[in-house]
């Protein structure tokens, strides 16, 4: 399959909206406990919505996860289970920080840390600052990092212009200390998802192999990387709804309008797995630098985060200078992602 960088980019960007607004749901869930509603998303977003879309998109996928290596699937398993584990700290980030800050800081660090490394490890480094395209592409990371860094500025000095009243009253939670250290360990254990997806390779190899098209190979991946998420979120949960004593909130409809929660929660499930479903299908278009789609998808990820977090209000009361250094990063973010395009695009060409 050819590669078309700039297709890989637009789908990126679709699976950066849907990572960015799936938090938006859970704002409508009433009267249960965090750890509730998480769990039920989780289920749509770690379970049933990989299942259904690599069934529908790869012919004979339980041949397909048959025949891969006891190997393959135990690595892909174990570094979901490792994802999973920010992915549970990064909905922590969210209850304390709020969608804009909580999303720049944690995504900051695992773009840092999702993008550089696998380079690195496999040994690609040096060949890409020999080339013009790896040297752009490299650049354009760099200005993703900056980008984020700027957001991520914003979010301190707003935290520093408002009152503790003014932030609870957008974020009912909010704790920034404790929020950043958060932010910081979910941003380095979901960088976790870039090697799980490579360890995957093999699988989507045989999905290949098996007809599925080179657009959907890695759904068939996300069915193994999830279901180690879902491990780790499961378990998580379940101790706190037993800690907490909320395990009746899956069936209690006192003052709880259950229907609706449910629906909220599967609908931000859904949209959460979206993200990765567009993910998918973006790093297939990205060519041989296919390691710069994770900081593409965390740079629309911040994006559309951080236009929400203006759209609910989280920044009123900051001051002008500091929604100014907002609006720089979302542009800096959006100029990175095309430049680390067109590396890519170079790249195609063999320059």
């Amino acid at each position: 399959m050819t590669p078309n960088p700039f297709l890989g980019v637009t789908l990126h960007a679709a699976g950066g909206l849907a990572a960015g607004s799936f938090y938006l749901p859970f704002k409508q869930v009433r009267n249960w406990a965090w750890e509730s509603y998480w769990l039920v998303g989780g289920v749509c977003s770690w379970i049933i919505a990989p299942w259904i879309l690599a069934s529908l998109t790869t012919p004979d996928l339980l041949a397909v996860l048959r025949q891969t290596p006891p190997k393959t699937l135990a690595a892909s398993y174990a570094l979901g289970m490792a994802w999973g584990v920010g992915g549970l700290t990064f909905g922590l980030s969210m209850r304390y920080l709020g969608m804009s800050l909580g999303y720049a800081l944690s995504l900051g660090f695992c773009a840092a840390f999702g993008t550089v490394i696998p380079p690195t490890v496999r040994g690609e480094l040096p060949a890409l600052i020999q080339r013009g395209s790896g040297l752009l592409t490299l650049g354009g990371v760099l200005v993703c990092l900056a980008g984020i860094a700027a957001c991520g500025r914003a979010g301190v000095a707003k935290e520093r212009e408002l009152s503790a009243e003014a932030k609870r009253a957008t974020i009912k939670e909010f704790n920034f200390v404790k929020g950043v250290w958060v932010a910081f360990f979910a941003g380095v254990m979901s960088a976790c998802m870039a090697f799980a997806i490579a360890a995957g390779k093999p699988i989507a190899d045989l999905a290949v192999a098996h007809g599925a098209a080179p657009l959907w190979q890695n759904t068939a991946v996300f069915v193994v990387i999830l279901a180690g998420g879902f491990t780790t979120n499961f378990l998580w949960c379940v101790y706190l709804n037993a800690r907490n004593h909320t395990g009746g909130d899956y069936l209690k409809t006192a003052d709880t309008p259950i229907l609706s929660n449910y629906l909220f929660s599967a609908a931000a499930g859904v949209t959460w797995y979206l993200q990765f479903m567009f993910y998918g299908m973006g790093t297939t278009q990205m060519g041989k630098y296919d390691f710069s789609s994770w900081t593409i998808h965390m740079a629309f990820i911040i994006v559309f985060s951080n236009l929400w977090g203006l759209m609910l209000k989280e920044w009123k009361g900051a001051s002008r200078r500091t929604h100014r250094l907002v609006f720089v990063g979302i542009l800096v973010l959006i100029a990175s992602t095309l430049v680390v395009g067109g590396g890519n695009y170079l790249a195609a060409y063999g320059k």
